[in-house]
């Protein structure tokens, strides 16, 4: 495997067991490699008794550090920085004359103040371009109270996927702080990590938490460039809009505000609140997952790499253009040296600072696989348990066996498609519905609860690879895809909430076939949030222009609003489905047979029905599913010799015995069976 210098020097960097500290690791090693831009150590750093500011910027010709005691300074101290030979300026003040805030400024980007790109916290205004300085912060280390790294194995976790706001900042979820880090882990609410522990997720994975452009450009002003005519709200609410790879995102402190031309993150309070936050997570148990986003960044906010050294750290055209396969933003030049090296060193800093167990990667395609590699042997050298889960596809690319050859995990959208269907648009149904998704067959369904292995026509070299899931952030939620599905919503309808966030029986059925169809699969299993009670997302046009107002929303990525914020009145309501989800995970986390991820121990059942198959697993106990995803008829199974408790039926699941069965037994339709020995 291809490793570059740099890569060893972090190796060894991590593995000095003596510093808790990656600057202070590095620091020792100074002295022992060539400095080369690779191996400088950048952004603000105490070195002894001074602070040395390091960025990279080799095309510019002038580059001075500017220190502001306030906020909204626009003039400040100016320092002259020395550019060195590898590109990187450079300049070391007295600790006594650094504080307040700071910035770059130089002559090529006029009187605009750039933010460190290394910033650890950043002071905003708010507006789609989001002028930003540092902050400086003080030297007090954060107590973690022993809450490090949960080392919970990949393949026992049952994944939350969590937008940090909209989990706490519905009014009946009863945080006093609202959508926030903060509020997230108040023990008194509804919502949150109460909701959490409540259903038994072990994992938690957040949609961006890095500092991101919140705010996107004005609707269709003539006078802005790019020309939006795609985002009447702008607002950017889930965060694939990175703007500083360091840095928390200030909006979910308990300062933060969407109010415009206001300044956010003043104090930088919300670096201790988002570890305080991780701290709480990590004392129950909780895995905290971070959903990153290194293959683009906006194309619009003040984003300082683009200011600095755009050739460095995006991807252009012969033109010197930014490209935009993403479909995002501009792509980020993961392949370049210096890129690479932000984006392993800033995993580095949130597993070191932020104690974070793991990482989903935004549109993974578009990372090329000599970084892939870096971040690897990086991350792994830190925490050897580290997570590294992969979104297999953007720009174009699609790479789950690539990434698999390269030891990560991936979200299992072929699980997703053939398990729901792909497009309820196109009626395009899969095994809920009592078909077999895209010409495939039962054997197929077999290879897929199974880890869906390479030597079997799939993705993964290890079932622990197959992340499994039916409903993400993207898409239509699986609420929502059932009732289109059912057509209890037309695909144009207007409806209110009242009318379908209530689950018919029909939507039951379908949703209960669902959840004992996952969380038996094998493999890791990642739910949605809101999927436990099949959520809808009614657009509820907070704007109150939006011509598509009342319909259902399959790309609610803009909506800060009541569309994707959780009603947990609405849990409530679908108790029945809650319950059901509750005592399948119970289950799973119980019964050692279903996490197992071991080649080989699921021996399948056939049936005389193409809809309908199952598996016996032998462990410390027998365990054996039955699925049927025929619409009409149930199937007849004949159970191995002995006496079988039921802890999952067409009704119900949990960890009580429901029932003893022996002999010949029918599964109904369009339901399934989980069964001991």
């Amino acid at each position: 495997m291809k490793t570059i210098k740099w890569v060893v020097s972090l190796l060894m960097i991590v593995m000095i067991s003596a510093c808790t500290n990656i600057s202070e690791i590095k620091n020792k090693m100074i002295d022992k490699a060539p400095i080369n831009a690779v191996d400088e150590t950048l952004g603000l750093n105490r070195e002894g008794g001074h602070y040395a500011f390091r960025i990279f910027a080799p095309s510019l010709d002038d580059l001075q550090l500017v220190l502001f005691e306030r906020y909204d300074d626009m003039e400040g101290s100016s320092y002259p920085m020395t550019k060195k030979s590898n590109g990187v300026w450079e300049i070391h003040l007295p600790k006594a004359e650094v504080k307040g805030y700071y910035g770059y400024r130089t002559s090529s980007q006029g009187d605009r103040v750039i933010a460190d790109p290394y910033s650890q916290a950043v002071v905003r205004l708010n507006n789609y371009q989001y002028s930003s300085k540092t902050v400086i912060l003080s030297d007090e280390p954060f107590d973690w109270e022993g809450a490090e790294y949960t080392h919970t194995a990949l393949k026992d976790l049952v994944i939350l996927e969590a937008h940090l706001r909209d989990m706490s900042v519905h009014p009946n979820s009863e945080a006093t702080q609202a959508g926030t880090y903060k509020g997230f882990v108040e023990t008194d609410q509804r919502g949150g990590i109460n909701h959490l522990e409540d259903m038994g997720y072990n994992a938690v994975e957040f949609l961006p938490l890095h500092e991101f452009g919140n705010i996107e450009i004005d609707f269709k002003n003539e006078d802005l460039s790019p020309f939006n005519d795609w985002n009447p709200y702008e607002t950017n609410h889930w965060g694939y809009m990175t703007s500083f790879f360091f840095a928390p995102e200030v909006y979910y402190a308990s300062d933060g505000s969407s109010e415009r031309e206001t300044w956010v993150g003043i104090d930088g309070r919300a670096v201790n609140e988002m570890k305080t936050m991780v701290k709480a997570l990590h004392k129950e148990g909780i895995t905290v997952i971070l959903d990153v986003v290194y293959n683009h960044v906006s194309q619009y906010d003040e984003n300082p790499f683009k200011m600095i050294d755009k050739e460095a750290y995006f991807r252009l055209d012969e033109d010197g253009d930014y490209l935009g396969h993403s479909g995002c933003g501009n792509d980020f030049r993961t392949e370049h040296p210096m890129a690479r090296k932000m984006i392993v060193e800033s995993l580095l800093y949130w597993m070191n600072e932020y104690k974070i167990d793991g990482f989903r990667f935004d549109l993974a395609a578009m990372i090329d696989m000599e970084t892939i590699d870096a971040i690897t042997e990086a991350t792994q050298a830190l925490n050897p348990d580290v997570l590294l889960i992969g979104e297999p596809w953007g720009g174009g690319g699609y790479n789950p066996s690539e990434l698999a050859d390269h030891g990560w995990a991936s979200w299992n959208d072929h699980f997703r498609n053939s398990v729901k269907g792909r497009s309820p648009e196109n009626e395009d149904y899969g095994f809920i519905f009592g078909k077999l998704w895209d010409g495939n067959n039962t054997a197929h369904y077999k290879k897929l609860m199974r880890g869906y292995l390479q030597n079997e026509g799939g993705h993964y070299t290890q079932p622990e690879q197959s992340v499994n899931y039916l409903e993400s952030h993207d898409d239509h939620t699986l609420g929502d895809f059932v009732r289109h599905a059912l057509e209890i919503v037309g695909r144009d309808e207007v409806v209110t909430r009242e009318q379908v966030v209530k689950l018919s029986e029909p939507e039951l059925k379908a949703h209960k076939l669902a959840a004992i169809t996952l969380l038996s699969a094998q493999g890791p299993i990642m739910l949605a949030q809101g999927q436990s009670w099949g959520r809808s997302k009614v657009i509820a046009n907070s704007i109150g222009t939006d011509p598509n107002a009342g319909k259902l929303d399959h790309n609610s990525y803009e909506k800060d609003d009541e569309t994707n914020w959780l009603d947990w009145d609405e849990k409530d309501l679908n108790s029945e489905l809650v319950d059901y989800y509750r005592g399948l995970i119970a289950i799973r986390h119980q019964r050692p047979e279903l996490r197992a991820v071991e080649i080989g121990t699921r021996t399948f059942i056939d049936s005389k029905n193409e809809m309908s198959f199952g598996f016996s697993i032998i462990g410390e106990k027998q365990v054996l599913v039955l699925l049927n995803g025929d619409k009409v008829d149930a199937v007849k199974y004949d159970l191995p010799s002995g006496t079988w408790e039921v802890l999952a039926n067409a009704d119900q699941a949990g960890l009580n015995v429901i029932d003893h069965l022996s002999g010949q037994i029918s599964v109904p339709a369009q339901s399934g069976l989980i069964l001991v020995k």
